[in-house]
């Protein structure tokens, strides 16, 4: 899975991700938070975060995964950097900034990740955006690497230890690697048979693999041999039709730049909606951007016929899984109602249709995504993935899924860099070919930050605006029920 994230890389698509943090200086010791600050407090923790001191080694010739090995030229300074200064700039200015920065490839002969911090944002505040690479972390490991580096009290606290190279192993020789590699090409044709009956049944699911021609027939014929062949009741969900989504102007190549936009609603108008139609607050998150997609696209005469569909990240971590990093990541399939005109007949689709995917995502196993990676040997995955991606943009093919979206849940008590106090935590997060709109929201405090990341000449702006407009009009829908 990690290696997935590296594959579909081809100088327009980037694996990295974003999170976009804005501080007050004025709660921090001596009033401010400067790059600094920001290397000392990383230097401080740093034996506690693998994935920052974890460079790529590719294996020669290709014949197995690159594999992580603790990188023994590791420089702070290079990876913590001072950015422009917004000079009182607002969100745009900070979204511009935020764009030139998701446009730069990381540099894969380095640890996979910067930081960048802005001064002199809007009231003085400090933004500190967090660059880290999706074959590092997921969502879950995000966030745990995040709270590694913040504190919930308003001073330092944890363990400090000084970071030494003299700590770390030397890097392995070539020889070495193509050892390793050698093992695990041995390896591969075993994990393949062990992979085949569990992926196969399920490739109609998987993103980008379902646009090759006869994915999905190949899948619905061998679910329709295990269902006459078993007696188990896992056919009632198998025979569940699959989500079909329509062709619409997010299902395209996309170039090398960004559109970024973000903005925090308030948590309690979420939950208001939420108790006022006994639904969750992902069920709402869902059918508010199922109504803003609805409007957006009505206004550009591009609104499809059938319904768009959503694929949405959900973690698979076993419990004993703890702080590892790395992916361990499904995805669900989920119909939006952007055919219904109604705010509260789109809130009752979405519960309905949730319920309805996390039964379909309950047939499929945990591991399916790991699973249908090998299938395919590791020296074509890469020219595979990006294959699979590029033939879903052209006309006539299948589609994958329209858009991706995403709901994160932050922390509900205020934490604090250094002790400047964290206000908002936007994500912004990876779009793809054939997958050219990413919605993200993560909770903190009493607010929902919200990302959204569209091709580079998409108007996320507006976008947000339609967003912002449909919470209004459930959480009116809402509060008349009262």
């Amino acid at each position: 899975m990690d290696a997935q994230f590296l594959a579909v890389e081809d100088g327009r698509t980037h694996g990295h991700v974003i999170g976009v943090g804005v501080y007050d200086p004025a709660t921090a010791p001596d009033g401010r938070l400067t790059v600094e600050t920001v290397r000392e407090l990383v230097a401080a923790r740093i034996h506690l975060l693998a994935p920052l001191r974890s460079k790529l080694i590719e294996v020669p010739f290709g014949i197995d995964y690159p594999y992580w090995v603790e990188d023994p030229a590791f420089e702070l300074d290079w990876h913590i950097r001072e950015a422009p200064d917004l000079q009182g700039g607002d969100h745009r200015d900070l979204a511009r900034l935020t764009e030139r920065i998701a446009a730069q490839p990381l540099d894969r002969a380095r640890p996979l990740w910067q930081i960048h911090v802005a001064q002199g944002f809007q009231d003085g505040k400090v933004v500190v955006l967090t660059k880290l690479h999706h074959a590092a972390i997921d969502g879950v490991s995000g966030e745990q690497l995040i709270a590694t580096l913040l504190d919930t009290e308003q001073q330092q606290s944890g363990p400090s230890k000084p970071f030494r190279h003299t700590d770390i192993p030397p890097m392995p020789t070539s020889a070495e690697m193509l050892a390793r590699g050698v093992i695990g090409s041995v390896i591969h044709p075993l994990r393949t048979l062990r992979s085949l009956p569990r992926a196969v049944p399920h490739l109609d699911v998987v993103p980008n693999v379902n646009t090759l021609p006869g994915t999905t027939t190949a899948a619905q014929m061998v679910r329709r041999i295990r269902r006459a062949m078993s007696t188990d009741t896992d056919g009632a969900v198998l025979r569940q039709p699959g989500v079909r989504a329509p062709r619409t102007r997010f299902n395209r190549r996309i170039e090398e730049g960004r559109s970024v936009a973000f903005t925090s609603v308030s948590l309690t108008a979420i939950k208001e909606i939420k108790s006022a139609f006994g639904v969750t607050v992902n069920d709402v998150v869902m059918a508010v951007v199922s109504g803003a997609l609805r409007s957006w696209l009505a206004e550009r005469d591009e609104l499809p016929d059938r319904p768009m569909v959503s694929t949405v990240p959900i973690s698979v971590r076993a419990p004993d899984d703890g702080n590892n990093f790395g992916n361990r990541i499904g995805m669900l399939y989920a119909t939006l109602p952007t055919h219904l005109s109604d705010p509260r007949s789109r809130l009752e689709f979405v519960h309905a249709e949730m319920d309805r995917a996390k039964r379909r995502h309950a047939a499929v196993p945990a591991t399916l995504l790991q699973d249908a990676n090998h299938l395919i040997p590791p020296a074509l995955f890469g020219r595979a993935a990006r294959a699979s991606m590029a033939l879903g943009t052209q006309a006539g093919m299948a589609v994958g899924p329209n858009l991706l979206v995403s709901n994160i849940p932050g922390s509900p008590v205020p934490l604090n860099m250094a002790g400047a106090r964290l206000e908002a935590q936007y994500p912004v997060s990876a779009i793809f070919h054939n997958l050219a709109l990413n919605i993200t929201v993560l909770s903190y405090l009493d607010h929902m930050d919200w990302g959204i990341v569209g091709a580079h000449d998409e108007d996320t702006w507006s976008l947000l605006a339609s967003i912002e407009a449909e919470i209004d009009r459930l959480h009116a829908e809402a509060l008349s029920t009262a």
